[in-house]
């Protein structure tokens, strides 16, 4: 990875609360499973040590991925952002749909952050591409996988 990549303190706290399960329990707990299945004897034949030697693979892959997240990321705090109304990465934005007049809210987060279903979408993503730098009041068009929709932003909240 190079340069920083944006992530929001919500989702820095998430990486660092893994992070730390991962160090102080999962890892510890693997290491007991280890030395227990080694008791046993012949390792070549010993499924408990292959599970537990891959789960310690995966375990120290995602602390070292975690890791590399944490040191490349820029953590911004949209709560200490000038609330003028205008979209900006971090911002939740309350959107009415033109067509259907359905009413979504989206929060714009980090690459890792991104979960549709809580209403996360990516940085890189149509809709926050679309959306950044417009202000409450702005109509705008996004050219998404289904076609083209077109949004009216009704609010615009630094939360």
């Amino acid at each position: 990875m190079s340069g920083k990549v944006p992530m929001t303190v919500r989702g820095a706290e998430a990486l660092q609360a893994e992070l730390q399960d991962l160090k102080s329990v999962q890892r510890p707990r693997v290491v007991e499973a280890i030395a227990e299945a080694r008791a046993h004897g012949d390792l070549k034949e010993n499924a408990e040590y292959h599970a537990a030697r891959e789960q310690q693979s995966f375990i120290e892959g995602r602390i070292k991925d975690i890791d590399g997240k944490l040191s490349n990321a820029q953590v911004i705090d949209v709560t200490t952002m000038p609330a003028n109304g205008r979209v900006i990465f971090g911002t939740t934005i309350d959107l009415e749909e033109e067509e259907s007049g359905e009413e979504v809210t989206y929060q714009i987060v980090g690459e890792d952050e991104a979960d549709i279903k809580a209403g996360q979408i990516s940085l890189n993503s149509p809709i926050a591409r679309a959306l950044i730098g417009k202000s409450e009041g702005d109509v705008v068009s996004v050219d998404v996988p289904g076609g083209t929709r077109t949004f009216e932003i009704l609010e615009v909240k630094y939360i």
